[in-house]
């Protein structure tokens, strides 16, 4: 078979990434080619399950702006398409004084990230929220939620392949090499074609 795009490997990046590029350009022919019997197979049906609300990078970082971004659009994402999730939020606690200047340092360091709801919160109210928990202050993130991500992943493959996508399992790619017929480099910028082997 011939495509104009083949993404290598269908975990959840590999197919965030296909089902985005042949929503911007609907008239290429796109595949993802995948070496186990199912989308999903490894890391992104194997992880913890958090979708992070953006605390820990450094203010102003492209880490810091996509984390923020990454979490509403997952949550919208599942919205549309039913997928369960649950926005239980996160408590990280300080058990001892010396930690409390830090958990005051992540407070700030949310805030300029623009995470929803944050608040610093004291003893009482962090055995309120969780009983069996002791502290002496606690950062509250409550945007902070799980998700089974290989649901998340196997929703992107439906779009996909719904939108024309082909994904190809049982797969493997084990050689790539540029087709002696190509030109050294487009115009763009990039060489191509490449023939792709598998092991069949």
């Amino acid at each position: 078979s011939s495509f104009d795009v083949a993404v290598v490997g269908a975990g959840i990046v590999g197919l965030a990434a296909a089902r985005e590029l042949i929503q911007r350009h609907p008239s290429l022919a796109f595949a993802v080619l995948e070496k186990e019997q199912e989308p999903a197979h490894h890391q992104s049906g194997h992880n913890s399950g958090v979708i992070h609300s953006g605390i820990y990078y450094t203010p102003g970082s492209l880490k810091a702006k996509l984390c923020v971004q990454g979490a509403a659009l997952c949550y919208k994402y599942c919205d549309q398409k039913g997928i369960p999730y649950k926005q239980c939020g996160k408590l990280i606690v300080a058990v001892e004084h010396d930690e409390i200047p830090r958990l005051k340092a992540l407070y700030e360091r949310g805030l300029q990230n623009n995470v929803p709801g944050l608040k610093l919160i004291g003893a009482k109210e962090i055995q309120e929220k969780e009983p069996f928990c002791r502290g002496l202050m606690a950062l509250d993130s409550p945007y902070t939620g799980i998700v089974d991500f290989k649901q998340v992943a196997q929703s992107y493959a439906r779009d996909f392949q719904e939108a024309g996508g082909t994904i190809l399992t049982d797969f493997e790619v084990t050689n790539m090499e540029m087709a002696k017929e190509s030109s050294p480099e487009s115009e763009d910028g990039l060489k191509y074609p490449v023939i792709v082997r598998n092991k069949k």
